[in-house]
């Protein structure tokens, strides 16, 4: 029987650190199941599920922090089991933007999590228009909409709840295009 381990990475970006994490997982014989690694200004961050034996798994509990350690980053190691690959057919592409508000953010995932839709990615930016002295948000998401909802009724719900607050938005089917 497989183990499973979530590993989660963060430090200051070099050359070569994907490298040297996934060599390490190599050599404690365990495979990677899924990943996310995004590089913020100078800062490294990774996210990944990895597999193995109980015995590759405990090796990679050992070995992964003392390489983290050794390149000055912070690791946190979880054990876990049954990865499901995620439900990829009722994948939306949502984005918003506009001004930016104390507990906007936490609204839109609300109307998400309201609805058991599943953000599997999420970014955002905020900048500042100096000149109107104002900070306006930019927030793209991942979305994986379970089969018993009625996609029109929650896009229609989605415009609603936008233009109460004021936002402009857009969902695209990402196999189908514009919707």
């Amino acid at each position: 029987m497989n183990h499973q381990l979530i590993v989660t990475i963060l430090g200051t970006d070099k050359s070569g650190i994907l490298s040297e994490i996934a060599g390490a997982v190599s050599e404690s014989q365990c495979n990677i199941l899924d990943s996310r690694q995004a590089i913020y200004g100078k800062e490294f961050s990774l996210t990944m599920i990895i597999e193995g034996t109980h015995q590759a798994v405990t090796r990679a509990e050992l070995t992964l922090p003392t390489l983290c350690q050794h390149l000055g980053l912070l690791s946190v190691l979880k054990r876990t089991s049954h990865h499901e690959k995620q439900n990829l057919s009722h994948l939306y592409d949502v984005s918003f933007s506009g001004e930016d508000s104390p507990g906007l953010l936490r609204t839109v995932t609300g109307f998400f999590a309201d609805r058991h839709v599943s953000i599997n990615a999420f970014r955002q930016s905020t900048d500042v228009d100096k000149c109107k002295n104002q900070t306006t948000v930019r927030c793209k998401f991942v979305v994986s909409v379970p089969d018993d909802i009625d996609f029109e009724q929650l896009k229609h719900e989605l415009d609603t709840l936008y233009a109460s607050l004021n936002l402009t938005g857009a969902v695209v089917d990402k196999y189908k295009g514009d919707i």
